[in-house]
């Protein structure tokens, strides 16, 4: 695929401070903080779900594709090979990976290839960005456990997949008008194809989160549509 060029100046060369936390919109994490990467389709909404978790902050940006610094215009012709991204500093003395993971998980369906609810394409894709090994474990083992619950309503394999932040593209920050959108703009887009299916924190029994035949087939309605996209080539992409 030839995909597009990009540019070498940023399209957020001054970001304001965050409207939610009051910190810096790109602040380095601080002693004890971490970053992980969650794409989940239409960043709006995704972003929000974080702001309802005791995390540090967040920003909206692109990431795991090639094109350097892309605008959201590039982005949603699907030539530069970026998901919407939402970038997440949290501190795990207050909420864990695996109930980040969780949260993100709960609020859309992994098991839709390029695709939550009417928004179509890879950058709706979804996908993790581990920072850490022990973030990529937990996503796995997450996964592994969700699985079972979603089968058991009828939908099909998770679609997610995990790769490491140093493995691919640097996190490029979106225009201004995108972040904390849905503040700026209340009641605004946040469209998510949550499957209602409640997903099992590590340890915990995967059978212990199924829900009744009658409420599997409520929530799992029709079987999940996908679309088949390629998805652009990089070292160290894990496909679950």
């Amino acid at each position: 695929m030839n995909y597009l060029p990009g540019r070498e100046q940023t399209i957020l060369p001054h970001p304001r401070p965050h409207l939610v936390f009051d910190r810096p919109l790109l602040v380095t994490p601080g002693e004890g903080e971490c970053v992980i990467y969650l794409a989940s389709g239409c960043f709006w909404g995704a972003e929000k779900v974080m702001w309802q978790l005791p995390v540090e902050t967040t920003a909206v940006g692109y990431m795991g594709g090639v094109t350097p610094n892309p605008t959201y215009e590039e982005v949603c012709t699907s030539l530069t090979g970026h998901a919407e991204t939402v970038r997440v500093v949290y501190n795990p003395s207050r909420i864990s990976t695996a109930e980040i993971l969780r949260a993100y998980f709960e609020s859309h369906d992994p098991t839709s290839l390029n695709r939550q609810g009417g928004d179509r394409g890879t950058q709706y894709r979804s996908a993790i960005f581990a920072d850490t090994d022990e973030q990529a474990r937990t996503a796995q083992t997450m996964i592994e456990g969700y699985q079972p619950v979603l089968t058991a309503a009828g939908l099909g394999p998770i679609v997610t997949t995990i790769q490491m932040t140093r493995d691919v593209s640097p996190f490029y920050p979106a225009e201004d008008y995108h972040q904390q959108y849905l503040i700026k703009n209340p009641g605004g887009y946040e469209c998510h194809a949550e499957t209602g299916l409640p997903c099992p924190m590590p340890g915990a029994s995967p059978l212990a989160s199924l829900p009744s035949t009658a409420d599997a087939q409520t929530a799992s309605g029709a079987s999940a549509a996908t679309i088949v996209a390629s998805l652009p080539s990089a070292e160290g992409i894990v496909t679950l």
